[in-house]
């Protein structure tokens, strides 16, 4: 996993940094036994994955892989003897009959 980049978006960061710290205002507010305020850290956390949603949308997210490359990394399995699965078989098909 250390070669794969993973969450590490600006995406990803922010969403994940908003989440906790709504989490950290619920834990709060359970050891204070007051739900409004246990609600409004569950509020923070709904907001938190919003946030990196919507940041996705707009770019700042991880981009999705071209099947150029999805082929590639699956070739590149299966010479180091890892099984093709189901989809790479299908784009490797796909692949040899537009050759």
């Amino acid at each position: 996993m250390a070669g794969s980049s993973h969450g590490h978006t600006p995406a990803a960061w922010t969403g994940v940094t908003i989440a906790f710290i709504g989490f950290c205002i619920g834990g709060v507010f359970v050891v204070a036994a007051n739900t409004a305020g246990f609600w409004a850290g569950i509020g923070v956390v709904l907001l938190g994955g919003l946030v990196g949603l919507g940041m996705k949308a707009m770019g700042k997210g991880m981009p999705k892989e071209s099947s150029e490359l999805a082929l590639a990394r699956a070739e590149a399995g299966r010479a180091q003897g890892r099984p093709y699965t189901q989809v790479e078989e299908e784009r490797v098909r796909e692949k040899q009959t537009q050759s």
